[in-house]
């Protein structure tokens, strides 16, 4: 068995990281996701320690204060986060972690990562991306939660998410479910065979 991996999965919002998230998690017995933190409210069907850890603006203020986060930041004003001890205590349990992250979040994982030489060593960054800015349009209005005013931020902010796409170290083009589903399983697959992830001798 090879060492764990992180893999960190980010995208503009809209683009469908949950989504493939959960076809991997399916896929892959021994991924697990980590459950970030947020000051937003609930989407309907959305549960508690399942899909986030919903905090208030004081509780999410105290751990940053604490240094609990592996990142933070804050996305169309509300704040998101990821717990350290949730990654770490994954990983020493000898199971590969899933990071479900926005662009923010992920250049804030990967400025700790170079300073760590375990998440140097983990880390695996994967960028969704639809095909064009006028698909990544239609997802948007087609989840039909966002004002018109919102939708436009959004849309503004996917514009400067998606020139970042060469910080990751893989870019995936988004198609249907399934190919999004195959191309992340092979970058996933693939890690996992990497030399310095192995511990391996040849028997004699």
């Amino acid at each position: 068995m090879g060492s764990p991996l992180v893999l960190l999965i980010s995208a503009p919002s809209g683009a469908g990281k949950t989504t493939v998230g959960e076809n991997l998690l399916h896929a892959v017995p021994r991924l697990r996701r980590v459950v970030t933190c947020t000051t937003r409210e609930p989407r309907p069907g959305e549960a508690e320690g399942v899909d986030y850890h919903f905090l208030t603006a004081d509780q999410f203020s105290e751990r940053v204060a604490r240094r609990e986060f592996l990142e933070h930041a804050l996305v169309y004003g509300k704040s998101y986060g990821t717990l350290k001890a949730s990654v770490v205590e994954q990983l020493n349990a000898g199971l590969d972690v899933l990071l479900i992250i926005d662009v923010q979040g992920a250049a804030a994982v990967r400025s700790v990562a170079r300073a760590d030489p375990i998440l140097t060593r983990a880390l695996v960054t994967v960028f969704l991306t639809p095909p064009t800015l006028s698909e990544l349009e239609r997802r948007l209005r087609g989840r039909a939660e966002d004002p018109e005013e919102s939708l436009h931020r959004r849309l503004a902010a996917a514009r400067a998410e998606a020139a970042r796409w060469r910080e990751f170290d893989y870019l995936v083009v988004s198609g249907t479910r399934e190919e999004d589903l195959r191309r992340i399983l092979a970058i996933y697959e693939a890690e996992t065979l990497r030399r310095d992830r192995q511990e391996f001798q040849l028997a004699k």
